[in-house]
């Protein structure tokens, strides 16, 4: 499913690279292009990664099936696929406000901003990449509603986190560890809590030449680091650390109830220090 929603961002942010590799749309293009076949190169690119997909998101169906089935009972086989279900409604429903995002004219006042891209950070990504999981293989395990709850409470802050640090990635990271270019969600126009919160700290006219530059494919190497110099001393990065730090906290908080047992409490600590500790 993870790959899957992979294959499909990347035809959406029209991305080159994934994880140092061409993006599955630019490698069908490539075989297309050295086959020497007819039509768009570029088409047979878009039309073989939406495939792929398709398939993939299949192929994670079947897989969860055929989990679901050696389940202890029905009710808990039932109870993963509510999760199942939900998580995947809630990633369409998340790519769809990101894709709306990037569309709009203008940005909207700051307050608003913050409010729609933080929406887009948790049903995009924080839900699915860690509150869902946890659910579901839970859920397969027979986990209680009170276990469920802390799982959901730590789950979710920790997927914010996460996703908080993959957007300073996004435009800090380190291309060789990354696989993708520095600054790239600035040259893609990415609406993230960091850029809105840049924007909530500069004055008018700098704002004016900021959102001018964002979403420019043609964005040139200085005018990246121009950007980037705009984003610290805004004070963003700091206030996204915070919230990093913050949201970790929560999620520690979740951990204290006698719901869960010590050994999953160790793996949960250290997952939360994987997930939002990291450079790639």
């Amino acid at each position: 499913f993870h790959a899957a929603a992979l294959v499909h961002d990347d035809i959406i942010d029209n991305s080159d690279t994934r994880r140092g590799e061409p993006a599955t749309h630019r490698a069908f293009e490539a075989e297309h292009r050295e086959g020497g076949w007819r039509g768009s190169a570029e088409r047979f690119g878009v039309a073989g990664a939406i495939l792929l997909g398709d398939l993939l998101q299949s192929w994670s169906d079947e897989a969860f099936q055929s989990a679901a089935t050696r389940s202890d009972t029905a009710e808990h086989a039932a109870r993963a696929r509510m999760h199942f279900n939900r998580m995947r409604t809630e990633v369409a429903a998340g790519q769809y406000l990101d894709v709306l995002e990037e569309q709009m004219g203008v940005f909207a006042p700051e307050d608003e901003q913050l409010e729609r891209s933080t929406r887009v950070l948790i049903f995009k990504s924080a839900k699915y990449s860690v509150e869902a999981p946890l659910l579901i293989g839970a859920a397969l395990a027979g986990a209680s509603p009170a276990q469920e709850t802390r799982l959901a409470e730590f789950g979710l802050p920790i997927g914010v986190a996460f996703q908080l640090r993959d957007d300073l990635l996004g435009v800090f990271g380190d291309s060789e560890l990354t696989g993708k270019p520095s600054g790239d969600d600035l040259r893609e126009g990415k609406r993230t809590v960091l850029i809105a919160l840049t924007r909530a700290e500069l004055s008018h006219s700098t704002q004016r030449l900021f959102d001018e530059m964002i979403g420019d494919p043609e964005l040139s190497d200085e005018q990246i680091v121009m950007l980037q110099r705009t984003i610290r001393d805004s004070g963003a990065v700091d206030r996204v650390e915070q919230m990093i730090a913050q949201n970790v906290a929560l999620a520690e908080r979740a951990l204290e109830g006698e719901e869960l047992a010590p050994t999953a409490v160790t793996a949960l600590r250290t997952l939360a220090k994987r997930a939002t500790a990291r450079n790639a």
